[in-house]
């Protein structure tokens, strides 16, 4: 797991580089600080559970097994990109590894979590498929609607919202009347409960418990991960809305530093293996940078490829 968050940390800040070199346009939404989310919720999966995510989503799409090339590839607008280059950041789907998005559109990926477990659950398949979200989300009427349905029909289905206290600019108290979300979420007969996003042990520990309880057909379940990112909402935000000291106060409970600091005083880490591992990472992502380059872009002959209409009228 110590790796694995390493690799988010650093292909984050890569990408931080890449786009203020020109190299990646559009939107990008990093997710430093948050790392513990995606790697503990991502070793409670299986290959056959499916994954869908919100915007801010490298980190799962790494965890999950999506290549970095693939990443990079995409964010280049490369025709190697997991979604072609058609997608960019924000959009990152891998159909062979049933990873659902990347979607842009705040919440919604929630009604899109909602159809692949109802699927699961009217094809006798003993999947789950894992939904997560911002604290934004919850503003929306999407996840709502989804978690109505999702209890009324007691679908196959693990709600994770990564509370990292604002919506873009909105601290979380200036937009709900009651910031305990899982609280929240139980008033809709949800099995819910709030858990340190900071803590890969405990993420892991609470991912676990709720999807052995989906799949053993307790019915949906809810995580509220609180966590935190230490950058802006995205590289386009100046970031003026938060104190610096709250970002510093976040900053000393780094989910990286306190996973190496329990290794350290467990005698399961020294410098030298640290090493190896920020060696192992640079690499990859080097050799990720090259490959990523190298992808061609899509031709304008493919401009209407994938374009559908509705049969009869014309394309």
């Amino acid at each position: 797991m110590l790796h694995d968050m390493l690799r988010i940390r650093r292909f984050e800040e890569r990408c931080a580089e890449l786009y203020s070199s020109g190299e990646i346009r559009g939107f990008v939404h990093l997710c430093i600080g948050e790392e513990a989310v995606s790697v503990g919720v991502n070793r409670a999966l299986t290959e056959e559970d499916a994954v869908v995510t919100t915007y801010r989503e490298h980190g799962h799409a790494l965890a999950r097994g999506v290549p970095a090339a693939s990443v990079l590839a995409e964010m280049f607008g490369r025709v190697t990109g997991c979604s072609r280059g058609r997608g960019g950041s924000m959009h990152l789907f891998d159909t062979s590894r049933r990873f659902y998005g990347g979607h842009g559109i705040v919440a919604g990926g929630l009604p899109v979590a909602a159809g692949l477990a109802l699927a699961d659950r009217m094809r006798d398949r003993p999947h789950l498929t894992c939904c997560l979200f911002g604290d934004g989300a919850f503003a929306e009427g999407e996840f709502h609607e989804t978690a109505n349905l999702a209890a009324l029909w007691d679908l196959p289905l693990l709600l994770v919202c990564e509370n990292n206290l604002y919506a873009m600019g909105t601290a979380l108290a200036r937009e709900h009347a009651q910031t305990d979300l899982a609280a929240r979420a139980a008033s809709y007969g949800l099995i819910a409960w709030t858990v340190d996003g900071m803590d890969v042990l405990a993420v892991e520990h609470a991912a676990h418990r709720a999807a052995r309880a989906v799949r053993e057909g307790a019915g949906p379940c809810f995580l509220e991960l609180r966590t935190y990112r230490f950058r802006a909402h995205s590289m386009y935000d100046p970031d003026r809305y938060r104190e610096k000291t709250e970002v510093e106060e976040w900053k000393r409970r780094d989910p990286i530093d306190l996973l190496a600091d329990r290794m350290r005083a467990e005698d399961d880490l020294d410098d030298d293996t640290l090493a190896l591992l920020e060696k192992d990472v640079t690499a990859e992502l080097d050799q990720a940078v090259e490959q990523a380059r190298e992808g061609g872009l899509e031709p304008a002959s493919d401009l209407l490829r994938y374009v559908r209409t509705p049969a009869g009228e014309a394309s």
